[in-house]
């Protein structure tokens, strides 16, 4: 259930970045509220999840989920440009998730 839990924490983390893009530099209400919502949503998750997960492992999961959903969004639905490299770091940083993940023990 923590991974779920951890999971979960990882897309309200994509949630709040595309949400403080969105809001402007914090200077557009909804958007500004929608970022500080999820945000927090993030961090309680991510609380709980380090409740089972070690914290250096629950961390690193986090922000990788974080840095490739938010890379995937920037790119299909923001109309971020890349290139064969970025993608290519992008696929070697979900691999070390994932590796992260099948490696961690629980404390």
């Amino acid at each position: 259930m923590a991974w779920i839990v951890l999971v979960v924490a990882g897309l309200f983390e994509v949630a709040w970045a595309t949400l403080l893009e969105r809001s402007q530099g914090l200077t557009r209400p909804g958007p500004t509220a929608g970022f500080v919502v999820t945000l927090a949503v993030s961090m309680w998750l991510l609380a709980t999840a380090t409740r089972v997960i070690p914290l250096g492992t629950a961390y690193a999961v986090w922000v990788g989920i974080g840095a490739a959903g938010t890379f995937a969004v920037a790119v299909v639905w923001r109309g971020q440009h890349t290139n064969p490299a970025q993608v290519a770091a992008m696929v070697a940083l979900v691999a070390a998730i994932v590796a992260v993940k099948m490696t961690a023990t629980p404390h």
